[in-house]
């Protein structure tokens, strides 16, 4: 089923999102992370597209088991960086032959551990989304979008621009960046409506289960912390249960919050890991 059917639905959408593992054994952990959630009945689940070429083979062959042993629909992150159009063209025979009806199509970052290389035909999300409807791709179309704006965009009216931008190249929904204060959320909603961006935008929620991860993820994204939780979180920041309590009972908050004030639904960072966004949804399920 196309997402863009799911979120015409009167009711929140729920969904999760994972990395492809590197070995065997990481896949098959994988697979009973989704088989623990699976028991709550997400709306999708998505899989990201790595930098390197092995880990974009796993993508495909991760979302055609998702499609083929669970009973999940599946998005499957698509990137265009270091990509051209032909490279491009076979990925989504791919995906399609697979049965996958849904992608995220997004720039991508450049290998770090790579020498430079030539960027590709898709500099931006906008030229891959543009390219999928081009080459008549029969997938549903979602895209990224920041909160707290792109950390290359320089200044949130920039990023709105650009993200306006992608939405007029033909995108189904978006699916935003993690961010733990929903002021920002619903500044960035207001301020994308009045631009006439009016497709429905998913909140990007990570549970906070580890205190120096979390430092590094918001530092790479430019997501913040509120002062409040942060205090919290730096009394506890060497014990790992404490952390994932502090963590879990604030994101039930944020999320309540952001269901009570109408968002669409939730799409949750899980780092494959199950605990804390079962205990999240398992709490929510019996709300909304």
């Amino acid at each position: 089923m196309k997402i863009r059917e799911l979120l015409d639905k009167n009711q929140p959408v729920f969904s999760f999102e994972f990395f492809p593992p590197k070995s065997h054994k990481g896949a098959e952990t994988l697979f009973e992370t989704i088989q623990e959630l699976e028991r709550l009945s997400p709306s999708f689940v998505s899989v990201t597209y790595g930098a390197g070429g092995s880990t974009r083979r796993k993508t495909l062959e991760i979302v055609t088991r998702i499609k083929k042993e669970t009973g999940v629909e599946v998005l499957a992150h698509l990137t265009g960086v270091g990509h051209n159009q032909d490279e491009i063209r076979r990925i989504v025979d791919k995906l399609v032959d697979a049965g996958v009806e849904n992608v995220l199509a997004l720039r991508g970052d450049l290998p770090r551990d790579e020498e430079p290389r030539e960027q590709g035909d898709f500099p931006h999300a906008s030229d891959l989304v543009s390219f999928l409807h081009e080459i008549g791709a029969p997938l549903c179309i979602g895209a990224a979008c920041y909160p707290e704006g792109h950390p290359e965009a320089g200044g949130r009216d920039q990023d709105l621009a650009n993200l306006k931008t992608k939405v007029d190249a033909g995108v189904d929904f978006l699916i935003s960046q993690l961010f733990f204060d929903n002021a920002d959320f619903f500044v960035f909603e207001k301020r994308a409506r009045e631009m006439g961006i009016e497709l429905p935008i998913l909140p990007g929620i990570m549970p906070i289960s580890n205190y120096h991860q979390i430092q590094r993820f918001t530092e790479m994204c430019g997501a913040k912390i509120p002062e409040f939780l942060g205090e919290e979180l730096d009394a506890v920041k060497d014990n790992l249960e404490a952390v994932a309590g502090v963590g879990i009972s604030y994101a039930i908050d944020q999320c309540r919050d952001l269901l009570r004030r109408k968002a669409r639904g939730l799409h949750f960072y899980t780092l494959n890991k199950s605990p804390a966004t079962r205990a999240i949804l398992a709490r929510l399920r019996r709300e909304f």
